[in-house]
């Protein structure tokens, strides 16, 4: 499936106009569907979907496992008999005896939801504490990884429009990588990969990630059992507390030779 399509540019260069087509990352909307209940929509980059869904769902602490899931299966719909446009949905049955509540957002910087209340909801649905995770990585190979993510990202490299996250064994070799509009989407992807290869959770593994690190990226990778996130550029203050609260080792800034640590030095030989 496209991750990109074409729209007219008018581009100003030198003092000269030219009109031409231009290369966009697509956003659309993708809605959910669990045991039969509609809980979500987000926009979103389309391929890739059901791995989407399966890591959103383990993040909000629905599933852990593969055999949590009956089935997940994407749907088409017309919107309207005579129109091109179709609703695209992921419907998803899980063994879960109690029916999911319809989520309005998901967890971001935006949603109102305060420091102490997002620290209290990752302790309380995580599964598999961090603390017990001592892993070492080799500086070398996280600084390494923007580079790799780069060159792999074959969206970005049309559109400039597409976050990616990808997925690192401790000595740097990727064996993940999804792009998408959103970063929280790059990661669900990233984990719904992880969850369908039963690799969850993913103890010993490194997620990097481009542009900044949210709480909500941090609380996606203490739910799949990341022991490091690193990010291109800054973190911010409820991701730093999160990340010590749950025992995560979180990097950020990590281009041109150099990297910050907020927390969790220890897993790369470091101390603060």
């Amino acid at each position: 499936m496209a991750s990109t399509d074409r729209r007219r540019v008018l581009r100003w260069r030198d003092g000269a106009a030219t009109a031409g087509p231009d290369a966009l990352a697509i956003e659309e909307p993708l809605e959910i569907e669990v045991d039969g209940v509609a809980v979500s929509t987000t926009m979103r980059t389309p391929g890739h979907d059901i791995e989407l869904t399966l890591g959103w769902l383990v993040a909000e602490g629905v599933i852990a496992h593969v055999d949590d899931v009956v089935e997940a299966k994407e749907c088409f719909e017309l919107v309207h008999p005579d129109a091109e446009d179709t609703r695209r949905i992921v419907q998803v049955r899980t063994r879960s005896a109690e029916p999911m509540q319809p989520r309005l957002h998901a967890t971001s910087s935006a949603c109102g939801v305060c420091g102490a209340d997002l620290i209290a909801l990752t302790q309380r649905t995580r599964r598999w504490p961090l603390t017990r995770d001592d892993t070492s990585f080799d500086i070398v190979a996280v600084l390494r990884q923007p580079d790799i993510c780069l060159e792999a990202q074959r969206g970005f490299a049309v559109s400039g429009g597409l976050h990616a996250a990808g997925l690192f064994t401790p000595s740097g070799e990727l064996i993940c990588l999804r792009e998408d509009v959103g970063r929280h989407n790059a990661v669900d992807k990233v984990v719904g990969w992880a969850l369908q290869q039963e690799r969850l959770p993913l103890s010993g593994h490194a997620l990097q990630v481009s542009g900044r690190a949210s709480a909500e990226l941090v609380h996606k990778a203490v739910l799949a059992g990341v022991p490091l996130l690193a990010s291109v550029s800054a973190p911010t203050t409820l991701a730093v507390d999160l990340a010590r609260e749950c025992g995560l080792t979180l990097v950020g800034f990590v281009r041109g030779g150099s990297l910050n640590v907020y927390a969790g030095a220890e897993r790369l030989g470091l101390t603060i």
